[in-house]
């Protein structure tokens, strides 16, 4: 029993916390996009999301009691609202991912760039061992001379092509080195992207999709449910709704009882409990005997007026 009554309170306190930290990062993703008025911006979607919530918890008690063009706005206006809340929560997600990102990025460019250098050494060094196999190849066997001043030619080009090989991968190495500390961070996503085999941008950005498809509407469902749970502990603890007949009774039979005492007993009239009941007890039997005698006359238009006539 005490868990039942508890359990409004839950819905409410969950309901509070979740809408609560969706509009803080909605008001907060929104104040970073229109940073040029933040405090203006901050005072609007807060006004807008806490009157979102109203107008929900509104929507569910008057649906009923609205006429339709004020309950289709106001359903339009709650959807929106929800739609711009999704938006600046997108914007706070995505401000902190590239925040937490930037020097990881930053060292996976200058990455990419070595390994685009050493691709190119690489096929630098290959396109002079050829150029030098096939000057050598051209030459008769006899010109020793001439192939050994070939080499002499290409071989300072080849070594120097090697000696910025060696660096560029020693910086590679360091950079890579880097990356693993700087990528702790987004370790999970780069790990999520190596599994669905796609960049991490990429990866961030439909996780950050799914994160906003739940988070303020489900603050806005849990309003709801919370005016939900609210409403039917009241009706419990109202009792039991009477019928119509109890309904009629109330209206009229109290009435009647009420008019039936003032007929019996006069105002300020001091009487003790065994003349109340004596005289109500005779009044009662005085209506009952006029009833009784007013259905015995007879009457134009009730039964005795169907009976044929003796003549």
């Amino acid at each position: 029993m005490g868990n039942e009554k508890l359990f409004p309170y839950l819905v409410g306190l969950s309901a509070l916390m979740v809408a609560g930290s969706a509009a803080f990062y909605s008001v907060y993703g929104l104040s970073k996009l229109f940073s040029g008025a933040t405090f203006a911006v901050i005072v609007m979607a807060g006004s807008l999301e806490f009157a979102k919530l109203v107008t929900a918890s509104f929507l569910y008690r008057f649906w009923d009691k609205i006429n339709i063009v004020m309950r289709n706005y106001m359903l339009v206006g709650v959807v929106t609202l929800v739609i711009i809340t999704s938006a600046g929560i997108f914007g706070f997600l995505s401000n902190a991912y590239q925040g937490a990102t930037i020097g990881f990025q930053k060292e996976s460019t200058k990455l990419l760039a070595l390994e685009e250098r050493l691709d190119n050494l690489q096929e630098e060094k290959r396109s002079l061992k050829d150029d030098l196999e096939f000057q050598l190849s051209e030459l008769p066997d006899n010109y020793r001379t001439a192939k050994r001043k070939l080499r002499a030619d290409y071989n300072p080009q080849i070594q120097e092509v090697n000696q910025e090989v060696l660096e560029i991968k020693e910086q590679i190495s360091n950079l890579e080195l880097k990356l693993i500390d700087t990528g702790i961070d987004v370790g999970p996503a780069i790990y999520l992207a190596k599994i669905f085999d796609t960049d991490v941008d990429t990866v961030v950005k439909y996780f950050i999709f799914v994160l906003i498809f739940v988070f303020d509407p489900m603050a806005v469902v849990l309003v709801i449910a919370y005016n939900v749970a609210l409403t039917n502990r009241l009706y419990e603890n109202s009792g039991p709704r009477k019928t119509e007949k109890e309904k009629t009774w109330s209206v009229y039979g109290e009435g009647f009882l009420s008019s039936l005492k003032g007929k019996i007993f006069k105002k300020d009239e001091p009487v003790t409990y065994e003349e109340k009941s004596k005289k109500s007890s005779k009044k009662i039997e005085e209506i009952k005997k006029d009833i009784i005698e007013e259905e015995k006359k007879p009457h134009k238009f009730g039964r005795d007026a169907r009976k044929p006539s003796p003549n």
